[in-house]
């Protein structure tokens, strides 16, 4: 999170975040704001976490292909939005910065607005993380923070494990999506979002890519398309 907020005297004088710090989100936005050369923290169930510095491999690559991936349909489906690493106040006791973020607009019928501040508020539509493994913290009290808070879809790639798992939001608990026959997981909030599992974990983005284009040129991509701009319209 950054801020343009004045560096005041009272600002300065707040003790420091540190990891395991248990606070309430506003005091977590001070003392954040507060410390401008912290790159990434997060309230995570009342817990303060603070990132490490991540390696190429094995966070940042994964994370730029999960984003030129969620970025690509993004660019072809007007009235969705996507961010990376946005600051999302959830609730009192969580504020994340998830990896990745794709949402309808709020004139199209998404669930998440834009404070005054520029901060996202409410659940995104669909949240995407990167994690070293099954044991992550995104697998456990994130993962109940989002749905909780009503995130519809969210996708957590385990890079040691070699898998990615795709949580659809269904009667207020999360049911892990399957893929069809040929190895494809395809979104039911953002028809047309496909993913080639085996591809996508192999590097292979321009396989990835061939069947996003694929998802985005169906007809349910099309439909998806004009119901948002309808509504849009209303």
């Amino acid at each position: 999170m950054t801020s343009s907020l004045p560096q005041s005297t009272h600002y300065r004088q707040l003790p420091p975040l540190e990891n395991g710090d248990r606070l309430t989100r506003p005091e977590f936005e001070r003392r954040y704001i507060a410390m401008p050369e912290v790159k990434k923290a997060e309230l995570i169930e009342g817990v303060v976490y603070m990132a490490s510095p991540l390696r190429f491999r094995p966070h940042a690559e994964p994370h730029g292909h999960l984003i030129t991936w969620l970025g690509v349909y993004q660019s072809v489906t007007p009235q969705v939005q996507m961010g990376i690493e946005p600051t999302v106040r959830l609730d009192i006791d969580n504020e994340p910065q998830p990896d990745g973020v794709l949402l309808i607009s709020q004139e199209s019928g998404g669930h998440s607005t834009l404070s005054e501040d520029g901060y996202l508020e409410g659940a995104p539509e669909l949240v995407a993380e990167i994690a070293a493994s099954s044991v992550a913290i995104d697998l456990r009290d994130k993962k109940h923070a989002y749905r909780r808070n009503g995130v519809q879809e969210y996708i957590v790639w385990q890079v040691f494990d070699q898998k990615i798992d795709w949580f659809r939001l269904q009667e207020g608990d999360y049911v892990s999506l399957l893929p069809d026959a040929q190895g494809i997981l395809r979104s039911r909030v953002f028809p047309g979002l496909w993913l080639g599992v085996e591809a996508m974990l192999q590097g292979e983005m321009q396989q990835v890519l061939g069947v996003l284009q694929a998802g985005t040129r169906s007809v349910e991509h099309q439909t998806f398309v004009q119901q948002l701009a309808e509504r849009q319209q209303r």
